[in-house]
């Protein structure tokens, strides 16, 4: 692939949306208990009107707006409602110049169109009678019936990832199971005669094997299940054997041997197996030699070696396919943005996404690039929070001037 022929971000990144869009995973039913961080494969509906009742946001007293047109007004109270309280415990209705005082989620009665807070209150003497001393608008304080969702109505759609509150309100629908997506199985291969695992006592000249537990830790955090496989040599049948084994897997993820380097064997072993490249680089800073494409029906993604760049590459362009593959609805990439905090200079033509932190509070956030020596610096990237993200035409950024961030 020539220079004029290597993708930009923009372009490569919708390459591998387009594909993300057409997946249909496996589904399977598990315990609510289990749901947590999986992806819903139907619809939550309402199995009932929420709130079923009209609801008090307060506690205090359940009143008729009207009767406080002169203040204070002075009321008689009928009972008190708790929440939970049986329909046949209620008052039948609230008339003219009654109350009934009120705790917070309980029902309101009949007739009552408004609470009045209880600080705006004060009770007689025993008389039975509640002094109102501040009006209310109608319906003030008070949730209606269905306010919140209608019997039927979908409260969450197929292909939203389950956190705490969908959980929570698929418990309030009745739901002890849920249908969700199967989680997809990601094999990681990295590649390399350097790569030692990370208990050996690495050589002069070998490194252990960061990527594959880097790359594991993010899959799974992006909603997959990590398969590591054994290191591969820079040899080729071997390499061959590996690589057509992680194929077997829903998503293939290769750290190493995508460069232009004599030993960088990938490419040439997955040519072999007839797989096709939709791109063979990417006009970004780290992770140029970032490559995606497809053999034997799965989609794999060549990342570079360098840490910081497998990192970077693995969130730019394989997390939307695993996502995907996961069930997750597509969304859009979207950056934060904070002011740096001081100058930023880099050469035009690429994007870059460079290790830094995001510090201060509300509109007086800032962000500062971390001291690094490169891609390989793995140790500034765990130090640093987000990634400043620099357009390719940029060559320079003031202190102060807006930066787009991505978060990590």
């Amino acid at each position: 692939m020539t220079e004029s022929e290597i993708p930009s971000f923009r372009e490569a990144r919708r390459m591998v949306d387009r594909r993300a869009l057409v997946q249909q995973p496996a589904a399977e039913k598990v315990a609510l208990t289990l749901a947590t961080g999986r992806v819903l494969a139907e619809d939550l509906r309402a199995d009932r009107d929420i709130p079923p009742f009209p609801r008090s946001t307060r506690d205090g007293y359940a009143v008729r707006v009207a009767d406080l047109g002169k203040l204070p007004a002075v009321l008689k109270v009928l009972g008190e409602i708790r929440a939970g309280e049986r329909a046949e415990n209620l008052p039948s209705t609230v008339a003219t110049g009654e109350a009934v005082a009120i705790m917070t989620g309980a029902p309101v009665p009949s007739g009552a169109d408004a609470v009045v807070m209880v600080e705006f209150t004060s009770q007689g003497n025993g008389d039975g009678r509640v002094t109102v001393s501040r009006g209310v608008g109608p319906g003030e304080n008070i949730v209606l019936r269905g306010a919140e969702a209608k019997q039927g109505s979908i409260l969450l759609e197929r292909g939203t990832r389950l956190q705490e509150a969908a959980i929570g309100l698929a418990a309030s629908v009745g739901r002890d199971q849920l249908a969700v997506y199967r989680k997809p199985r990601v094999a990681i291969l990295s590649t390399g005669d350097e790569i030692v695992e990370v208990t050996a006592e690495p050589g002069p000249t070998q490194i252990r094997n960061s990527n594959s537990y880097s790359l594991a830790a993010q899959v799974e955090r992006a909603g997959g299940e990590a398969i590591r496989l054994p290191i591969a040599p820079d040899e080729a049948g071997r390499l061959r054997e590996l690589i057509e084994e992680g194929l077997r897997a829903d998503l293939l993820v290769m750290t190493g041997g995508v460069s232009m380097g004599r030993y960088d064997l990938v490419e040439q072993v997955l040519e072999e197996i007839g797989a096709e490249f939709f791109f063979t680089g990417a006009k970004i800073q780290p992770g140029r030699p970032v490559v995606f494409g497809r053999a034997q029906r799965k989609y794999f993604f060549g990342l570079p070696g360098n840490p910081v760049s497998t990192m970077v590459t693995l969130e730019l362009f394989a997390r939307p396919m695993l996502q995907a593959l996961a069930g997750m609805k597509p969304r859009p990439l979207t950056f934060l943005h904070a002011r740096a905090k001081s100058e930023i200079r880099v050469k035009p033509g690429l994007t870059r996404f460079l290790p830094a932190n995001i510090s201060g509070e509300y509109e007086e956030s800032q962000v500062e690039l971390v001291m690094w020596q490169g891609s390989g610096d793995i140790a500034a990237t765990a130090r640093a929070n987000c990634y400043a993200v620099i357009a390719p035409d940029r060559e320079k950024i003031g202190a102060g001037e807006w930066v787009p961030v991505m978060m990590r």
